[in-house]
């Protein structure tokens, strides 16, 4: 190999080496940035929780997501972290969950979804479909118009805590109202 080989050579490997390092650099950039804007995004949700913690008596229970309304609040003497955030805290009676906080400013507590799911279940003997119970839903209570999504996750959450049981026919999703025994 001659000596001007040699140097073109190393000169074609710096200037390899000089453009993935400007690669590098550019990614390690654009990798700080979308970090600098989770870290804000992760500071929001934080004070999110913080506030709904803080003001959870004041807030109207019949304007919040189904789920989030049947979840019970962390505990407050705990900052919220991620991994709090997504445990569970013990249970509370229904009472202290579901009923209208004093100084509400007399707005009328709406029953759950679930719940209006399960009365209508408890209609029919035969398995329903989730777009047939929200047809229905919607014509009952019209000042009520959840998604059919938000209706499929309802059903899906009260299959989860045993009140009704799913069936699937073909392709179908069916549901039915679980009996329950009067002890």
């Amino acid at each position: 190999m001659t000596s001007q080989s040699a140097a073109t050579l190393r000169s074609r490997y710096v200037a390899q080496a000089a453009s993935d390092l400007e690669e590098n650099r550019r990614r390690q950039k654009e990798l700080e940035e979308r970090l600098s804007v989770l870290k804000q995004e992760e500071a929001l949700l934080a004070d999110i929780l913080t506030l709904a913690e803080r003001y959870e008596g004041f807030a109207d229970a019949s304007r919040l997501p189904e789920q989030v309304q049947d979840e019970p609040a962390v505990a407050k003497a705990k900052a919220p972290t991620r991994a709090a955030a997504r445990r569970s805290a013990p249970a509370k009676s229904a009472t202290t969950t579901t009923a209208p906080k004093a100084g509400a400013k007399g707005k009328s507590h709406q029953p759950l979804l679930g719940d209006l799911l399960a009365e209508l279940l408890g209609q029919y003997e035969e398995p329903r479909p989730a777009k047939e119970l929200r047809d229905e839903l919607l014509k009952k209570h019209p000042d009520r118009n959840p998604t059919p999504q938000v209706v499929r996750n309802t059903l899906e959450s009260l299959v989860a805590k045993g009140r009704i049981r799913r069936h699937k026919e073909q392709r179908s999703v069916m549901y039915t109202l679980v009996e329950r025994d009067s002890d």
